[in-house]
């Protein structure tokens, strides 16, 4: 929000509690094609689209944001998957069928055939909203906002933050803190000592290359899996969530090269809500595990909106 606001010649300042776990994550996935079910989101294909040119921009002007725009494999396990996947697949995606033994890269046995994403990829999150602030040039304000309307912010000290439009992008932490009813799913990400895989795979859990070693030849394998709760939770990765979380990543690919060498946990906040409140303020929030694909076209669209733009997305 903050960048395309000053894109649209807007003066910003970002309050942030700094616990925004979901945007740090090592590895997000630019993948249209979501879950088990192959569903595609509105705006998902157009929604890649601008995160790769976002990417390109901050990249062309001299900021580190760690990619691949290598393509996404998503292999499935029987015909039913694949004529789900099929039936939801738009006509505008570019995507090809391969067989399990023309995979670029080695499956473990018993898939029944891979989709192949070719403008899909990862991006190191937290580098990617790192300089998306930087480039924006906001100034930061550190701290938590306790309330708010459509003119201001009021933080914990009683200071007060006056401005002519206020935008809550509150994860599943800052919905917590402001009762919002939502739904709140856990997860986490192993850090391998090398990528598994030089492309995403993904089913039930996905693999990735990603940069979080010093040499910048890591990799994670990562799912989001607890029991879905109404509040945000913080707690520790469960021994069991772990061993589930191995198992399935030794479905889609063989693991015995690589070492955990840590892990990242957050957790996401699914139920969209972007626009304009009764009450005058704006909001976006809730783009559950979608964030790196569809948050730069809600926050362009709303940022028009804002600023008295016509709106694009309806």
């Amino acid at each position: 929000m903050a960048y395309f606001l000053t894109l649209a010649g807007a003066r910003v300042t970002v309050l942030d509690a700094g616990l925004h776990a979901a945007s740090t994550v090592p590895a997000a996935l630019l993948n249209p094609v979501r879950g088990q079910s192959g569903a595609v989101d509105a705006g998902a294909v157009a929604g890649m689209a601008l995160t790769w040119d976002v990417v390109k921009t901050l990249t062309e002007a001299g900021y580190h944001v760690p990619h691949g725009k290598t393509g996404v494999l998503r292999p499935v396990p029987d015909a039913r998957t694949r004529a789900r996947f099929e039936q939801r697949l738009p006509a505008d995606l570019a995507h090809h069928w391969l067989t399990p033994s023309d995979s670029p890269v080695p499956l473990s046995p018993g898939w029944d055939a891979v989709l192949h994403l070719p403008e899909g990829g990862w991006l190191d999150g937290a580098a990617f909203t790192r300089a998306l602030l930087a480039a924006s040039g906001a100034r930061v304000v550190r701290g938590r906002a306790m309330r708010w309307d459509a003119a201001a912010a009021e933080l914990e000290d009683g200071t007060r933050l006056e401005a002519k439009a206020v935008v809550w992008c509150g994860g599943s932490v800052g919905g917590s803190w402001a009762g919002h009813a939502a739904t709140h799913r856990a997860g986490t990400m192993l850090l391998l000592s090398g990528p598994v895989s030089s492309l995403p795979l993904s089913f039930g859990a996905y693999l990735s290359p990603a940069a979080h070693s010093p040499e910048g030849g890591g990799g994670v394998l990562g799912a989001t899996f607890e029991r879905p709760s109404p509040v945000w939770n913080a707690g520790p990765l469960p021994l069991g969530s772990l061993d589930w979380l191995l198992k399935k990543g030794e479905t889609l690919a063989d693991l015995s090269g690589v070492q955990v060498t840590g892990r990242w946990s957050g957790s996401r906040l699914s139920g969209l809500r972007a626009g304009q409140t009764p009450q005058g303020w704006w909001q976006l929030t809730g783009l559950s595990s979608k964030g790196f694909l569809l948050g730069p076209l809600w926050a362009r669209e709303l940022a028009g909106q804002i600023q008295g733009r016509p709106s694009a997305l309806g």
